[in-house]
């Protein structure tokens, strides 16, 4: 699923191909993009209860949205935003615990002029994951689950290719750094590392 959202973003960049030309991002410019995010947390994600419970954090796929203000010419700030995420977590292939979480991120990005219509672009950030709803499954069932919120860097990189001079169709890449203790009954029990790698595809609209 991953791979596959920015092998449909090249492909429908190339079939747009005699498309007119973009004009730069300028000084003063809003984005707004709306597309598909995948968050894919890196595998082996920690042991939890002194190593006796190794852990592994499934994907998932949400809507996604985008808001960037050029506060110089291609320079701009950029805040993500989706609907909650929810992740299903495994000890040794069995199911422990499900929790949702919201990851919103605000970066600084570059956009670069390759080409009127191709502009990669690169940023860093910061990201607050809010992680809700932890539910305790399988061998953990009725105890108390509770995953902490997380602070960290993230860091973004992707292309536009533009259709008009107002619309783009944008792949991209994330890497976040979400690092969360975990509490069963009220005691820490250890920290997961989900350090997810995000996938993107989204339509672009400047104003």
């Amino acid at each position: 699923m991953t791979h596959q959202l920015l092998i449909a973003a090249t492909l429908i960049a190339t079939g747009l191909g005699a498309a007119a030309p973009a004009l730069a991002q300028s000084q003063g410019d809003w984005t707004i993009g709306v597309g598909i995010a995948n968050v894919n947390p890196k595998s082996d994600n920690g042991d939890l209860a002194d190593g006796a419970v190794p852990t592994d954090i499934g994907d998932s796929t949400r809507p996604s949205i985008t808001v960037e203000y050029f506060i110089r010419d291609n320079l701009g700030i950029e805040v993500l935003g989706a609907l909650p995420f929810s992740h299903e977590i495994e000890s040794n292939g069995t199911l422990i615990g499900k929790v949702k979480q919201l990851p919103p991120v605000v970066s600084l990005q570059y956009h670069f002029d390759a080409t009127p219509q191709f502009k990669p672009f690169v940023g860093l950030g910061i990201n607050f994951t809010g992680f809700y709803d932890a539910d305790a499954r399988g061998p953990l069932e009725g105890a108390d689950l509770q995953v902490k919120n997380s602070l960290g860097l993230a860091a973004h990189l992707g292309a536009d290719y533009w259709v008009n001079d107002r619309s783009a169709i944008r792949g991209d890449l994330r890497w976040i750094d979400i690092d969360a203790d975990v509490k069963l009954n009220g005691d820490k029990i250890g920290e997961v590392n989900v350090d997810p790698m995000v996938y993107g595809v989204s339509y672009i609209h400047r104003f």
